[in-house]
């Protein structure tokens, strides 16, 4: 995992020619408030890249710099290998987009809004235009509603008619902002199942969230945002490995343990420690464990074998690791929504 900057500081993230999206500084102020500040994002080619944060943390801002939608204070972007907003007509063709909720004529059906919208494009093919409405309005799941008008709509479909305007061309890179905001459940996992599916065949999906739990099911790869500032980013893997552990112990003979933990360098948690069920199982002790206990030497096999081979009773041994939630939290100092 990086923290506070981009994942070439840590010697093993990828190079330029590998990414999606790239930021060095970027940097956003209104007046003396920084909105972001100095973000060196690093999205590679093919992720599903969760950008998380707190509400109001920089995300939109952020996603509004990337597209050319608000000039930056300071710092560099390039998207798809192409610098911006220098190559922003050149760019922009190849990058479907999603931001601060979907607008539409409220009069006219789903379809209709969606033939305006492809005609506006310099680059759309009009002999292709009704085939790829219904294509995009079936794969958000609309086609029963593309004649309805979309003042009829609920807000989880208008979200799937903008994912549907995003994908009227074939994308390179598609940015979404929030886009299972207001969806009940389902529409929740089909658009879930929709980004899986463009990323199987290759679209880069950068999706903004305060919903822990979706990014956590849908995405490769995730950044942290907290107060304009990118405090983490790398794989999902190593987030979710890069926080604390702890043991717990439940045994009888707690004195002893004691000795033993103090022996190999783990000391109990402050608070942590009490009696439980006293007259049957023992106590209950626990103590912190490094992030990545191959690096200290201490696993917790090796934890148990000392213990038992002092003579400790051990009626109970669990290794407790930081949820993501908590990982997240302790960066950012703030909770996530972590269900819809």
């Amino acid at each position: 995992m990086a923290e506070r900057g981009s994942a070439g500081e840590t010697g093993a993230g990828p190079g330029t020619a590998a990414l999606a999206i790239e930021t060095r500084g970027l940097s956003k102020h209104f007046g003396q408030q920084a909105a972001v500040d100095g973000v060196d994002l690093a999205v590679p080619h093919g992720s599903v890249f969760g950008f998380l944060g707190p509400n109001g943390s920089g995300k939109t801002t952020t996603i509004r710099m990337l597209l050319g939608l608000a000039a930056a204070s300071a710092g560099t972007v390039r998207l798809l290998g192409q610098e911006m907003p220098e190559k922003l007509h050149d760019v922009l063709p190849r990058v479907g987009a999603l931001v601060e909720g979907p607008a539409f004529y409220p009069f006219l059906s789903g379809t209709a809004n969606l033939h305006r919208l492809d005609a506006v494009g310099p680059h759309t093919i009009p002999s292709t235009r009704k085939a790829r409405v219904n294509r995009a309005l079936e794969r958000v799941g609309l086609e029963h509603a593309a004649g309805k008008r979309v003042h009829a709509y609920s807000l989880g479909m208008k979200q799937r008619l903008g994912i549907a305007n995003a994908l009227l061309s074939p994308r390179d890179l598609l940015v979404l902002d929030e886009p299972t905001n207001g969806l009940d459940p389902q529409g929740t996992r089909e658009v879930r199942n929709l980004v899986r599916s463009l990323a199987r065949e290759g679209t880069t999906i950068f999706v903004s969230s305060h919903l822990l739990a979706e990014v956590d099911q849908m995405c490769s790869h995730a950044a942290v945002m907290s107060a304009g500032r990118l405090v983490a980013q790398g794989p999902l893997a190593e987030l979710r490995q890069a926080g604390s552990a702890r043991l717990r112990l439940l045994t009888p003979d707690g004195g002893l343990a004691r000795q033993v933990l103090a022996g190999l360098g783990l000391a109990l948690e402050p608070g942590q420690t009490g009696v439980a069920r006293p007259q049957q199982d023992g106590e209950t002790l626990v103590a912190a464990l490094a992030g990545d206990a191959r690096q200290t030497g201490v696993l917790p096999e090796d934890v148990v074998a000392h213990l038992v081979q002092a003579g400790v009773r051990v009626r109970g041994f669990a290794v407790e690791r930081e949820s993501l939630e908590d990982r997240f939290v302790a960066l950012t100092g703030e909770g996530f929504d972590v269900a819809q």
